[in-house]
């Protein structure tokens, strides 16, 4: 079994914890705090390292638990992610108005989705994790990430063309 380093297998899973942190939040502040308050965790359960099967896993479950710990205790369900993140191609500047206003309409339907398939379309989508990786996150089976996933997506899509009509 491979030896577990806070410095090589840790540290580097924190812009994917962050990034966990504020899809819950929605709050840079709070996910910083999130973050550290894992990375915590995490240290302080060094000597069960071994026996965890995955630390990326078991790194992002904690994250996860702790920003929804933290939205029940400071219901702060309404704010949203900043535009600042989205990378707009550089163009006819009506264009990038239209491009910017649908990533935030989306961005806010994905917001307003329910917590579970939020955070499960989060680390297919944003984070590239396979279905496994997120059961195991999730503490759920493989089939209900596939169909949470998929019932995002339709909600989403449902949603948004509903507001393009």
């Amino acid at each position: 079994m491979k030896q577990i380093s806070f410095r090589n297998d840790i540290l580097p899973l924190k812009n994917q914890l962050f990034r966990l942190a504020l899809r819950i939040t929605l709050n840079k502040e709070d996910a910083e705090d999130i973050v550290q308050d894992t990375l915590i965790k995490v240290w302080n359960k060094r000597d069960d390292w071994e026996q965890i099967d995955s630390i990326e896993a078991y790194s992002l479950k904690i994250c996860r638990n702790l920003a929804l710990d933290h939205m029940k205790l400071h219901d702060n369900q309404n704010l949203s992610i900043d535009s600042d993140e989205v990378q707009e191609p550089q163009t006819d500047a009506m264009v990038n108005i239209l491009q910017r206003d649908k990533v935030n309409v989306v961005r806010e339907l994905i917001d307003s989705l329910p917590e579970k398939q939020k955070t499960t379309l989060q680390l297919r989508e944003f984070e590239g994790k396979s279905y496994k990786e997120i059961a195991l996150v999730l503490g759920i089976s493989e089939d209900q990430v596939k169909i949470n996933i998929f019932r995002a997506r339709q909600a989403i899509k449902k949603r948004f063309e509903k507001l393009e009509d």
